[in-house]
């Protein structure tokens, strides 16, 4: 495949790639032929102990050798490679045990010495994965797992990944069947054995594998294949209904019929429909990892509002994967990314998802406004710190600052804006370039222009922010440079889009079907917009807005609500409490527990009950409605 280097370049002079790596005692990557096939094997069948054993046959020469484990994920955008879970190595030579010996600057680094005579390294490990939620994201279950070959495999140093050529299997528990882009050159007894393919694109090819599974085909006839492999905690938790798959198939369609081509020989959504697996959402180049509730099919009105995680990472395929941020596009998994094009990657992925969404039925045109208002309030009410000491583009450093985390103060710290910040961004793109070309041109112009090149291309083809000010200009010419840079930089409200294309943000005291829909399936309840606080189950307070009324009064995240108005705390409780001091002058008071300790509260709020909605705005025409229309 041919890979366009303006990424490799632009991150060897941002990053100083040679004296990082010569610092870190690690030989920088070179643009050359790793001579020689990674072997590698996993022996998955340990679902008891949750164990993958991994053998790896590397060839290589005599003197010194670099092994690496990959540290930064794509899709994470962060150095999160789970090294902490890898255990048990042990590296051999004509069949003698080699000293290795970890870099002190660089652990996601080993270093050996190949004796002479030898012509490869084989290295034995274990990945322990993950026992419970708390040490990590739960891959294997008795009846499922998901192999992430990131975790589960080491590579020379010295090498762009796909320079380095693999021969990858997987040998499953008995009876278990697997998913994967990868494709099967055999199969004996229960291992299969994958055709070769260099290393960047094996680690971008994970496997979803169970005891229960279901293929179902969602685009008929189509050269290039689409499967949803489906992958459950038993037989009815993957009982997709024909109407279900009807809206994956418009999904598949909708992506064409906006862009214009696709980014792969063939793709595979791998949905695991569990309660025990954790849930994931995580895009690759040919395939996603979709990870939803065991009811998520069975409940399907229930669900509705996490539809979006197919079409997001679906998106991914062209927008993160084939096009992707010069910075991002690194020649191996252990120099860093700098993420600095996320609200691109990530913000115009959130904003299709959302579109792609309504346009293939998967939501409705209401549950679109629905969203749109819970992320308009977002950034209207509830991120004072963007308002103040931070701004959305310095949101994209949040995958490496918090990796994640649970932060106190999310509300006013900010975390990982670029996402819904960003979408609100193009949103007010497609209102401008609508604006400038009288309606004939819109986003979906910029998306074909950008993003649906070069069909059936799936080498990366990196870009910059110049880039894609670029294909805006030849769009439609206006100063875009400070369009974008005002929204990225500046610390004004990002709604404008949302009242551009004939719509107003507008607060009630009744709660939308998306709040409803959300309340129940976290257990929580969203106050963030009168009471200034949000609260889970059994009291538990999760986020305090900064100096909204509960913050004022006292009240800090990590409390407990036990009473209210010297009743036992319940959710509907509070929210009458809230509803029935509209009408007098008297503080809702709330007992609470902080530590061991309990005290009374007292919030002097008297604003009633408030919940974001879209109001239509009769003087300006209705473009939100035609931007959701299915194509």
């Amino acid at each position: 495949m041919k890979v366009i280097h303006l990424a490799s370049a632009l991150v060897a002079s941002a990053f100083g790639l040679a004296s990082f790596s010569s610092f870190a005692g690690v030989p920088a990557p070179q643009d050359v032929p790793y001579q020689g096939t990674l072997k590698i094997s996993v022996d998955a069948t340990d679902v008891a102990h949750r164990i993958f054993r991994v053998a790896e046959v590397i060839p290589a020469k005599p003197g010194p050798l670099t092994l690496l484990y990959p540290q930064w994920i794509p899709g994470n955008h962060s150095p999160t490679g789970p090294i902490d879970k890898m255990a048990g190595l042990v590296l051999t030579a004509n069949g003698k045990t080699l000293t290795w010996k970890r870099d002190p600057l660089n652990v996601y680094a080993f270093h050996v010495e190949v004796p002479q005579g030898a012509s490869r390294v084989e290295a034995q490990f274990q990945f322990l994965s993950p026992q419970e939620r708390r040490q990590g994201r739960v891959v294997m279950t008795p009846e499922m797992l998901n192999l992430q070959w990131n975790t589960v495999t080491m590579y020379p140093a010295g090498y762009y990944a796909r320079q380095i050529n693999t021969e990858p299997s997987v040998t499953l528990p008995i009876g278990w069947q697997a998913g994967t882009a990868l494709e099967v050159a055999s199969k004996t007894g229960n291992t299969i054995n994958f055709k070769p393919i260099n290393y960047d694109d094996l680690v971008d090819s994970p496997i979803l594998a169970g005891q229960y599974f279901k293929r179902v085909n969602l685009d008929p006839g189509a050269k290039a294949a689409v499967f949803m492999d489906l992958v459950g905690d038993d037989a009815k938790a993957i009982d997709i209904k024909p109407e279900q798959i009807k809206l994956f198939r418009e999904l598949v369609q909708q992506m064409y019929k906006m862009y214009g081509a696709h980014h792969y020989n063939h793709y595979d959504f791998l949905v695991s429909v569990s309660d025990k697996l954790s849930g994931i959402g995580l895009e690759h180049h040919r395939s996603s990892e979709d990870g939803v509730s065991a009811t998520f099919f069975t409940e399907w009105k229930k669900n509705a509002m996490s539809r979006d995680l197919f079409s997001h990472e679906f998106n991914h395929s062209w927008d993160g994967k084939y096009r992707r941020g010069a910075d991002l596009a690194t020649p191996n998994y252990n120099v860093p990314m700098s993420d600095t094009l996320l609200w691109v990657y990530e913000g115009q992925t959130q904003f299709w998802g959302d579109v792609m969404a309504a346009r293939s039925g998967l939501w409705t045109d209401a549950q679109a406004r629905d969203q749109l208002a819970l992320v308009g309030a977002i950034y209207d009410k509830g991120r004072p710190g963007l308002a103040s000491f931070r701004n959305v583009q310095d949101t994209t450093n949040d995958p490496v600052i918090a990796q994640r985390a649970p932060l106190p103060y999310r509300n006013y710290q900010a975390s990982e804006d670029y996402y819904n910040a960003g979408a609100l961004i193009w949103l007010e793109v497609d209102t401008q370039l609508r604006a400038l070309t009288g309606g004939r041109k819109s986003i979906d112009t910029f998306g074909k222009d950008f993003f649906g090149v070069n069909p059936g291309a799936w080498d990366v083809n990196a870009y910059t922010f110049e880039d894609v000010v670029k294909t805006l200009n030849d769009i439609a010419p206006y100063d875009w440079a400070r369009f974008l840079r005002t929204r990225l930089d500046g610390h004004g409200p990002l709604i404008g889009g949302l009242a551009s294309h004939g719509w107003k943000l507008v607060y009630t005291d009744k709660p939308s079907d998306a709040v409803k829909a959300s309340e129940a399936r976290r257990h929580y309840a969203d106050l963030t917009y009168s009471l200034g606080l949000s609260i889970g189950k059994g009291g538990s307070i999760s986020d305090v807005l900064w100096d909204g009324p509960s913050f004022k009064a006292g009240i800090s995240p990590g409390m407990t609500v036990v009473a209210v108005n010297s009743h036992d705390y319940d959710a509907d409780e509070l929210k009458d409490a809230i509803t029935a001091a509209k009408d007098n002058s008297q503080p809702i008071e709330l007992l609470v527990k902080n530590f061991n300790e309990y005290k009374i509260v007292r919030i002097d709020y008297h604003g009633g009950l408030k919940y974001p909605h879209l109001q239509r705005d009769s003087g300006k025409p209705d473009t939100l409605t035609t931007l959701l229309k299915a194509r």
